[in-house]
């Protein structure tokens, strides 16, 4: 702001002067001004006070700095206007506030700063981080091949195809190429106690049965009898036919008894497939023992529902079944596939495969004695397994 030459005190003075009877250009040439502005100051403060003249310039300076504050906030306002339908979480965000405030509006950066809340110095920043297009390429196809998989199922599969990078850099490119898949759950709350079935930790201790429903891109709708092994997460059988009686599941749980062996208990709801008399004398027949669930308790049978929801996610609402034969090819190459290639995360992000293949050596240490006198330290087990002898709650 511009200096004065004179106060207001000596402004009033040169005014008495002129009050006074002395000539106006006498007076002005005697102080160094013009006659204009004598008579300038002469409107503004003529008959006034230096009291009255020093109240007037107090409320010219109030006046000014509620001006400012007016316009301050009225321009916030408008920022604040501009920046309503923008997300500002993060430093790109706020980045990208920043340089829309400047452009739209002409605000300098110290002013947009503040108003979106950033640091200068955060703004300023740009990062150095390479580009990494061949593994963003990578994560892309394989999240593509994979569309329901998340960033971690993903990351262990780069993993295993040597990929050296760790997860939280597969999840910062997972998330800035936009692959997260949303899920909506709803919400479960547990009523009651709940009893555990008390199941040894070993292949073919207890199997799950349970049917899916789906229908061919003609309307027609056909059914899947699902098998799994509760302990190993294996999908044992996956048949699929537009029908499936009593004895249909039985002559295949006897033919899948023929290439694996007999399970300790089967485990089911109670449809009519599970409780006809085809069923219950096989069941006799083959001394294996049958639970069936509560009615209305789905939970009970939780391993063969989880595996239905991971069908029904992966395989079923993204494939267009065309016949009978195409949707028994596809469930086959699926189901080889979870067993053999799917991490599992219940089993550390091992594949079922491999984790009933540690199951089954860390039993065959335990009960050979002499392996056991050979090593005097004991190995560790793989992870997520434990000794044959200790039971888990699996119910």
């Amino acid at each position: 702001m511009k200096r004065k030459r004179f106060t207001e005190e000596q402004i009033i003075a040169v005014l008495r002067e002129h009050e006074a009877g002395a000539k106006a250009g006498d007076v002005a040439r005697k102080h160094g001004i013009s006659e204009a502005t004598l008579y300038n100051w002469k409107a503004k403060y003529g008959g006034m006070e230096v009291s009255d003249a020093k109240r007037l310039k107090a409320l010219e300076e109030e006046n000014a700095r509620l001006k400012k504050l007016l316009a301050d906030q009225m321009l916030e306002a408008s920022a604040l206007r501009e920046l309503l339908f923008k997300k500002m979480v993060g430093p790109a965000a706020k980045r990208e506030a920043v340089a829309h405030l400047q452009t739209v509006l002409g605000l300098s950066e110290r002013r947009a700063c503040s108003i979106v809340g950033a640091e200068r110095k955060m703004i300023r920043y740009r990062p150095r981080r390479p580009p990494e297009t061949e593994l963003r390429g990578r994560l892309r196809d394989l999240a593509n091949a994979r569309c329901r998989f998340g960033y971690r199922r993903l990351f262990i599969l780069l993993r295993q195809d040597g990929e050296p990078a760790g997860i939280n850099r597969i999840y910062r490119l997972y998330r800035e190429e936009g692959l997260a898949v949303r899920k909506r759950r709803a919400r479960r709350r547990a009523v009651g106690t709940r009893a555990p079935i008390l199941v040894e930790a070993r292949a073919n201790a207890r199997w799950s049965l349970d049917f899916v429903h789906d229908q061919f891109a003609c309307g027609r709708r056909f059914r899947i009898l699902n098998v799994v092994d509760d302990v190993t997460r294996e999908c044992l059988a996956a048949i699929s036919d537009t029908s499936i009686s009593g004895r249909r599941v039985a002559r295949e749980l006897t033919d899948l008894i023929a290439r694996r062996g007999k399970p300790g208990m089967l485990v089911s709801d109670h449809g009519t497939e599970f409780t006809s008399n085809a069923m219950l004398a096989w069941s006799k027949d083959h001394q294996v023992e049958w639970h069936y669930i509560a009615p209305g308790k789905p939970m009970q049978n939780g391993f063969c529902e989880s595996f239905n929801g991971r069908m029904r996610d992966e395989l079923l609402n993204e494939t267009l079944f065309f016949g009978l034969d195409h949707a028994r090819t596809t469930i086959a190459e699926w189901r080889d596939d979870y067993n053999r290639s799917r991490p599992h995360s219940a089993l550390g992000y091992l594949t079922p495969a491999a984790y009933a293949a540690n199951l089954t050596a860390t039993d065959d240490r335990l009960r050979n004695p002499d392996q056991l006198r050979r090593s005097p330290v004991a190995q560790p087990a793989p992870y997520g397994v434990k000794p044959a002898e200790a039971l888990i709650a699996a119910g």
